[in-house]
């Protein structure tokens, strides 16, 4: 939609494929016959398989809005989405932008749209009390808010869009709860995904709540066949619980595992900690693991602390302010999540670290002496180490024992 990759940039060529002596076919696969072990093409043509690997994504979910059919009206997903997107775009240049739903992916195309052009009223219609509300707490998306805001977004939290308006088959407003409309030549719906499951059905594949049931090396109920990415349910890392997971970083993952399993190796996939971030204009948010209320919703007890740091030592020019928080479990003292909020991405890749040290299992006592390698030009004083003062605060917030 930016202009700065095309669709073909972002998959892998077939003569890539091809060179490394993988034959490609194009074409939709209709049916899978598990026992007979063959797969069957729209046009008739038929593929016999030893193992099989389903990778069928998930698509959109459309909440059941009236309206949603409308001209004008989109889902951000795939290609095809952003292409359209940018076409009308281009062809009726609208003015007045309506998004439903405030994740990571609006966030990022309604501050890329705000900031090519200063005609278009944008604004940004959420359920939840805050933007970003699966990644971040509301005493982290405060300032995110009032960021975005100062940047002319038109903010809407705890609304409810009841219904998309239109005249002669094209979107004219977005009517909210309490009889509130907004005018709109365009409205994009991102609200989540659906797995696609129709092949796993056809397949007679164990389905769990949020997709394909697969064990730790991406084997279905169905020795023969694999599956991987957005169409099948993960494990949380965390909690040990069924989770969607749906981020193109498991997705990889589960492909690398799948792959060194029918190679003849056994190294499992670990589970999620839905590690992610995103830019809007110049300030980057990024979260792993468990927010505070999503560890109290998963029966946890809480213990955080939020840190004001900078990306530079207080005396060099340029430095910018960042803030982190950490969450950890009362009980086993263990690291469960982080949120990271910046103005700048060199911080927010800190995050990593965070990730990496829930999957050691590291605790509060262990993160009190956690040392940074150091510099005044990239990072902030030792006796600053937003992680390790993050442990600090948690580490009196406990009883002494």
């Amino acid at each position: 939609m930016a202009g700065l990759a095309t669709p073909e940039s972002i998959v892998v060529p077939d003569a890539k494929l091809e060179g490394a002596g993988i034959q490609v076919f194009v074409g939709e696969v209709t049916d899978v016959d598990a026992s007979g072990k063959q797969v069957v093409l729209g046009d008739g043509r038929t593929f016999d398989y030893d193992k099989l690997f389903l990778a069928t994504g998930a698509s959109s979910l459309v909440p059941p809005i009236p309206g949603n059919d409308l001209t004008g009206v989109f889902c951000l997903r795939g290609a095809l989405d952003a292409e359209q997107i940018r076409a009308l775009l281009n062809e009726k240049k609208p003015r007045r932008l309506v998004f439903v739903g405030a994740g990571f992916i609006t966030m990022e195309i309604a501050s890329l749209l705000a900031g090519k052009s200063e005609e278009r009223e944008i604004s940004v219609v959420e359920l939840c009390d805050r933007p970003l509300p699966v990644m971040l707490d509301k005493d982290m998306a405060d300032s995110v808010s009032d960021y975005l805001v100062d940047k002319g977004i038109n903010l809407i939290t705890g609304r409810k869009v009841e219904k998309i308006l239109g005249e002669n088959g094209n979107v004219t407003a977005v009517a909210l709860d309490a009889g509130e409309q907004l005018d709109a030549d365009m409205v994009f719906i991102n609200v989540g995904v659906r797995p696609n499951l129709e092949l796993a059905n056809k397949s007679g594949l164990e389905i769990g709540r949020f997709g394909i049931k697969v064990n730790a090396f991406q084997e279905t109920s169905d020795p023969d066949i694999l599956a991987g990415g957005d169409c099948v349910e993960k494990v949380n890392f965390i909690t040990g619980k069924p989770d969607a997971g749906c981020l193109r970083g498991p997705a990889v993952m589960q492909g690398r595992v799948a792959a060194k399993r029918l190679a003849g190796y056994s190294i499992p996939f670990p589970g999620v900690l839905n590690a992610g971030g995103c830019q809007m204009f110049d300030l980057v948010v990024a979260a792993t693991g468990l927010t505070e209320e999503s560890a109290v919703a998963n029966g946890y007890e809480p213990v955080s602390a939020m840190v004001e740091s900078r990306s530079k030592h207080g005396m060099i020019p340029g430095m910018q302010p960042w803030t982190i928080k950490l969450v950890f479990d009362k009980k086993t003292q263990k690291l469960i999540g982080g949120q990271i909020v910046s103005h700048g991405v060199g911080p927010a890749r800190e995050i990593d670290a965070v990730s990496a040290f829930i999957m050691g299992g590291k605790t509060i006592e262990d993160l009190t002496v956690f040392t940074s390698a150091c510099n005044p030009d990239i990072s902030s004083e030792p006796s600053m180490e937003p992680i390790t003062i993050a442990a600090e605060q948690a580490l009196q917030k406990l009883p002494r024992t």
